[in-house]
């Protein structure tokens, strides 16, 4: 490794092109299910349905917004949860139900008159690969599956649901010299 090509990061090192596509970034697009979640969904007696969220995701997410940068969700499985979850974040941009997700990334781009250099997915499947391929940053989970992961840009040290949105997050913070000031947020 050419150290002078990478920048050191709190997550290690990241090659400086990553940095130059963060930089960019004016919206950011998570997938749920493996991604902001652990992937595993919980079914109660009465048909309920149950996700766990990790906090420091979230922190990160509130931590774009307040930064100017849009945060969307586009997710194949529909579920009043995310809903809630994404209320709670400030998420103004929830795509559910998905499972085309080109016509919602194409939709977000004409809505927020964007250019696809502007957009960061992550994903943790093969169905996020159409959408990740047009973006200027793709980033897969740590635990994403083995065919999605030499194609992704950007592979995060952490698994899905367990902060691998907030590594995103603190990137393309961290590349556009804001992770310092996002500072006293709660979710």
């Amino acid at each position: 490794m050419n150290r002078t090509e990478y920048l050191d990061t709190c997550y290690g090192p990241v090659n400086k092109a990553i940095i130059e596509k963060a930089s960019k970034i004016r919206l950011l697009i998570c997938d749920v299910d493996g991604v902001m979640s652990d992937g595993l969904i919980y079914m109660g007696n009465q048909g309920e349905e149950l996700k766990a969220f990790n906090v420091r995701d979230g922190y990160g997410i509130r931590c774009l917004i307040t930064s100017g940068i849009e945060v969307a969700i586009i997710t194949g499985r529909k579920a009043k949860l995310l809903e809630n979850r994404a209320e709670t974040l400030g998420i103004t941009h929830l795509y559910q139900g998905q499972n085309d997700k080109i016509l919602a990334y194409q939709e977000l781009l004409d809505k927020l008159a964007l250019q696809p250099e502007q957009v960061a997915y992550i994903g943790d499947d093969l169905i996020d690969w159409p959408v990740m391929a047009q973006v200027g940053l793709s980033a897969a989970v740590a635990d994403a599956h083995p065919l999605l992961l030499p194609k992704a840009d950007y592979v995060t040290q952490i698994a899905g649901g367990r902060g691998a949105v907030r590594e995103l997050c603190d990137l393309v913070l961290f590349s556009q010299n804001k992770l310092e000031g996002a500072k006293g947020l709660s979710i």
